[in-house]
């Protein structure tokens, strides 16, 4: 996936120019893609566009929902044709430092778009950066834990959560055999096999000596784990495809008691008629492995396009949505956690249970590699999943193809 910046400016994208006496005058209109959910999360998000266009009579924000698995691809293109691409985007971290490598993105430095960069954690903030410069401002970050039904656990004779692998299996069995119900529902995704692999202390690179070490005894140990739980019948096989909707609806249905998830599904589970009553569903830590408990860090920026035709304009709009009273409303509303040091002091903030808990945990939470290639490493890792999950790969087999795919895109590492 290496492109050839072009039709954005390439690498020396415009000076910004300087923000007008009265930034409420700006006038014009941007196009914002959103990768939220549209029917949990979306409504939170036009709200605060209707906020802003109070705040910003004179300019009209397009609203265009992309599907947050289309999005990274649909960027690219339009980007590469100089043609169509959105002023404003809501980019995953592991995007931002390619895109920026690629000359797509407009330096935010120095521009309206950041406000206050000393009160952003420096986990997400981190992300945001490429050669030494700022190229998107954190909007949300998170990472996974255990998710649960207190009830199902319950019943099956469980008071608390399981805090290790080996309890999540018994605790899964004992659910399976005592209600009927399935004990953990796995999502067929690269980040959800990630706390297994740094439960058992591997990881896919190795960056600061640029190694590729996705295919480590300790990994092969992780693919065995997961292998284990679904032939023990501790989760039932899930599909290759559509699976992290199929676990969200069994968890939300009282079909399955257990998944692996983040907080920004907290506001689509409580929709789920098992979850009516809020109190019934459980956050954990994600259970530790061999070495240790631990989650990858994600969380989403938000990003200016370098051919953008109103920056004045894009650079208020990433302002006003990443300000501590908009990452509060996100927060209390929807239960995703701020990337503002100041937002977790906001009355808002600490009355919402759900990111009292997550803090903590992401607290924890191991940083990925923020390098252009980042965001393609998920794509052989899925693929090698989907064959384990469908019995056509053994753990040995699937991580040694992982690796030479890796090989085909890290060409200068070891």
């Amino acid at each position: 996936m290496v492109l050839t910046a072009a039709g954005c400016g390439g690498d020396a994208a415009p000076a910004p120019a300087p923000a007008p006496a009265d930034p409420s005058k700006i006038s014009g209109e941007i196009t914002w893609w959103d990768t939220t959910r549209p029917d949990s999360e979306g409504p939170t998000f036009q709200a605060l566009i209707k906020q802003f266009r109070t705040a910003y009579p004179n300019i009209k924000v397009k609203y265009v929902n992309v599907p947050s698995d289309q999005a990274q691809n649909q960027f690219q293109t339009a980007a590469q044709a100089g043609a169509g691409a959105p002023d404003v985007i809501r980019s995953e971290v592991a995007w931002t430092s390619q895109f920026a490598s690629l000359g797509y993105l407009q330096p935010l430095d120095g521009t309206r778009a950041v406000d206050n960069e000393s009160d952003f954690l420096p986990g997400p903030l981190s992300s945001t950066k490429y050669n030494g410069k700022g190229y998107a401002v954190p909007q949300v970050t998170d990472t996974l834990a255990l998710i649960y039904n207190k009830r199902l656990l319950k019943e099956a004779g469980h008071d608390t959560p399981p805090t290790t692998v080996a309890e999540l299996k018994q605790t899964a069995l004992d659910v399976k055999s005592k209600t009927g119900a399935a004990g953990l529902a796995l999502n067929v995704d690269s980040y959800f096999l990630l706390p297994f692999m740094y439960g058992e202390g591997g990881d896919l690179l190795d960056v600061q000596n640029k190694k590729i070490v996705v295919n480590s005894p300790q990994n092969v140990q992780a693919m065995r784990t997961v292998a284990d739980l679904i032939s023990s019948g501790a989760a039932p096989k899930p599909a290759t495809t559509e699976s992290y909707a199929n676990a969200m609806t069994a968890l939300k249905e009282g079909k399955a008691a257990m998944i692996y998830n983040g907080p920004w599904a907290l506001s689509e589970i409580y929709q789920g008629k098992e979850f009516t009553d809020k109190a019934n569903l459980g956050i954990a830590p994600v259970p530790a492995g061999s070495a240790k408990a631990a989650a990858p860090t994600g969380g989403w920026n938000l990003a200016i396009y370098a051919g953008s035709k109103n920056l004045p304009a894009s650079y208020e709009f990433v302002r006003f949505m990443t300000t501590v009273e908009s990452q509060a409303k996100i927060a209390k509303e929807l239960g995703l956690l701020p990337t503002r040091t100041s937002a977790y002091d906001n009355a808002d903030v600490k009355s919402n249970a759900d990111v009292a808990v997550f803090k903590p945990i992401m607290d924890t939470a191991v940083p990925r590699p923020w390098i252009p290639e980042g965001g393609q490493l998920f794509q052989p890792l899925l693929e090698g999943y989907q064959a384990l999950v469908g019995g056509t790969s053994t753990p040995e087999e699937m991580l040694k193809k992982v690796d030479e795919q890796y090989r085909g895109i890290m060409k200068d590492w070891s």
